[in-house]
């Protein structure tokens, strides 16, 4: 068994070769800031949202499970779950090209914190199983 058989560290490499790849997206729609007609291109993200639909029958709430019931104050209650949608909106240069510089730094700069988090996450994790192993 190896530490990629574990469900976690697949997520975690999964997240972070995706956010490896909107990186180099993000990169390639800096260089074309002044290019005539060029649009902004990001990858499609997982949709969460139609997953906890599926898992939840469409209601709008999640039930909290609990392997004891002093675990959380409330076993009963209910978790409500409301999805945000964003808004796309774009400006257009007079040659064409839809790259607004100051989004796509915002989107680096996010794009760079999830992946710093999933290596921490990560490392975490890897430090939690050495102590585990008494390593």
């Amino acid at each position: 068994m190896t530490i990629q058989d574990i469900g976690l560290f697949q997520a975690l490499s999964a997240k972070m070769g995706y956010l490896s790849q909107r990186q180099s997206i993000i990169a390639q729609n800096v260089a074309n800031a002044d290019t005539p007609g060029y649009r902004p291109k990001d990858l499609v993200e997982v949709d969460f949202s139609s997953m906890l639909k599926a898992q939840t029958g469409g209601t709008k709430t999640v039930a909290v499970a609990t392997t004891n019931e002093g675990h959380l104050p409330n076993a009963n209650s209910r978790i409500n779950v409301n999805a945000k949608k964003q808004k796309d909106t774009y400006e257009v240069a007079p040659s064409g090209n839809a790259v607004i510089m100051e989004e796509q730094l915002m989107n680096a700069g996010q794009n760079n914190m999830d992946y710093n988090l999933m290596i921490n996450i990560y490392q975490k994790q890897v430090g939690m199983m050495r102590m585990a192993l008494g390593r």
